[in-house]
């Protein structure tokens, strides 16, 4: 009799996993100072990193959204955003044979076609813009294929999901940016962003959205999971919600005690999302005498299960947010572990022509459809110089 995990296997040989958002880039910033020879992808890398060529393989992943993230609170964020998408260019490079350069769905359908890994880039917060729409043209141009509209804190246009209000969504330029990334076809993801900048920005997109790494907030009650409200209007947008595998916003436990590891980071001088040694270090210390709660691979399955129901099969996907969180689910330790989930899923009775929509076909269609609607503006419209200052103001 055949197991539930081999039909996994099985069915993600034919439709791999589309993953939204991985932080590759960022560790080997963080790690190695991008010298790629020290992290060798093409070996096991488990001692260090959640992500490898290999074990991307044994997970049955077929295209990655390839983060291209710096943190906030850096000065020099756009020559940083740079440096990582110049990283994910040199993996390409490195790499030719495994991973191949993906800039359309079309593109990704060629490289699961010749046995690749369909490789696209996101760019994680509007600070990576610096308040530009030249500059955001300039990433689309460099390969860029989504925009995650804040990270942790607000930008000057748009609310983020875990700072204070600011400008109570968007504001009149945020609502700009939407419409100049609809008209390059430059997919608007809602991840980390505030509810309300949710809800303003499906009022303001012509096109699909995406939430690259979102859980759901009515299974765990963290404001950076979609509230039931916004996954319901997924279905008019035409967009995907990408469950999240991070346990301390899947697993209601993880929160408290996230809150306290986090505190007792900034307390040892480290930023709370630091995964290098040293801070893993004071994970750890902390962690033996405060147990982690443990998320699972059903944990996971609980959250695909009520977005299907509050979206509709045909708007959920997967990011898992690897090699950007210290910590993973049981089952779902690094990129070997997707086909775990599928069959957690085909325990549950969803069929192949579902798990086929949420591994691979929504988010295809999605980046698709972006690229229609693109061609239609680009037809009526000309790309927008506007300014944050000149439309804000009109806004005050």
């Amino acid at each position: 009799m055949t197991s539930s995990l081999d039909r996994a296997r099985e069915l993600l040989r034919e439709f791999p996993v589309v993953d939204g958002h991985n932080d590759l880039p960022w560790a080997l910033r963080e790690q190695v100072r991008y010298d790629l020879g020290s992290r060798d992808i093409a070996a096991d890398q488990s001692a260090h990193l959640h992500t490898d060529i290999p074990r991307l393989r044994a997970g049955g992943v077929g295209a990655q959204f390839w983060s291209v993230y710096v943190r906030a609170d850096l000065p020099d964020a756009v020559p940083s955003t740079l440096e990582q998408i110049d990283c994910v260019r040199q993996l390409l490079a490195r790499h030719p044979q495994e991973l191949a350069p993906a800039l359309t769905a079309a593109d990704m359908e060629a490289a699961r076609a010749q046995g690749r890994i369909a490789s696209l880039m996101g760019a994680e917060g509007g600070h990576s813009i610096a308040n530009s729409l030249g500059t955001l043209r300039g990433l689309y141009d460099l390969g860029v294929r989504y925009l995650t509209l804040t990270h942790n804190y607000n930008v000057a246009w748009a609310d983020s999901a875990t700072d204070e209000p600011g400008v109570g969504g968007l504001s009149a330029f945020g609502r700009e940016v939407v419409r100049e990334m609809n008209r390059l076809g430059m997919l608007v993801d809602l991840s980390h962003v505030a509810a309300t900048t949710m809800r303003d920005a499906l009022d303001a997109t012509s096109a699909p959205v995406i939430f690259s790494h979102s859980s759901a907030r009515a299974v765990c009650d963290h404001p950076r999971n979609i509230p039931d409200d916004v996954l319901e209007r997924l279905p008019a947008n035409g967009g995907v919600a990408m469950v999240t595998f991070v346990p301390k916003f899947v697993l209601q436990a993880a929160v408290d005690w996230t809150a306290a590891a986090d505190e007792n980071m900034r307390a040892h001088g480290f930023h709370h999302l630091d995964t290098t040694a040293e801070g893993m270090r004071v994970h750890r210390a902390f962690e033996e005498t405060h147990p982690r709660p443990v998320a699972t691979v059903s944990t996971v399955a609980d959250h695909l299960d009520h977005m299907r129901e509050a979206a509709g099969v045909d708007h959920i996907g997967i990011g898992g947010d690897y090699d950007g969180t210290a910590f993973t689910p049981d089952g779902l330790n690094d990129v070997s572990g997707y086909p775990n989930l599928i069959a957690e899923l085909l325990d549950r009775g969803w069929s192949k022509p579902d798990l086929a929509k949420l591994t691979w076909q929504n988010a295809v269609r999605v980046l698709s459809a972006a690229e229609d609607v693109a061609r239609d503006l680009q037809s009526k419209r000309s790309p927008s110089n506007a300014t944050l200052e000149s439309l804000d103001s009109l806004d005050a």
